[in-house]
């Protein structure tokens, strides 16, 4: 759960957040994690109404239809522990339309 006040004993977690695209009802957001705490950017964006499409536990009102959450991680950067190269790994999006809607959008959008 996420609080606005500091629970004695709980941990930090932050994360930094932006909006990326938008269709008529849905959000592309992109997520640095400062933290990593469990299920912290579903609790998160919960706190803030905004809940992840079909993640019932965190308030969304239906689910996908399999099942699913509409979370992704679409590209992750780390240091490799021996070379101590940084690392980009970059995931195809899923196969389903709204994920293909905003690979779309993205393509059209100024490269950063």
């Amino acid at each position: 759960m996420a609080f606005i006040k500091e629970v004695t004993g709980s941990k930090p977690a932050e994360l930094k957040y932006k909006v990326i695209a938008k269709s008529e009802r849905y959000y592309l957001i992109e997520i640095e994690l400062i933290t990593g705490r469990h299920h912290q950017i579903r609790a998160q964006f919960s706190a803030i109404g905004c809940p992840i499409k079909g993640d019932l536990k965190y308030g969304f009102n239906r689910s996908n239809p399999d099942g699913s959450i509409s979370l992704h991680s679409r590209e992750i950067s780390l240091i490799h522990p021996v070379t101590k190269q940084q690392l980009t790994l970059t995931a195809s999006v899923p196969n389903n339309k709204l994920w293909k809607f905003f690979e779309n959008v993205m393509k059209k959008l100024p490269k950063k």
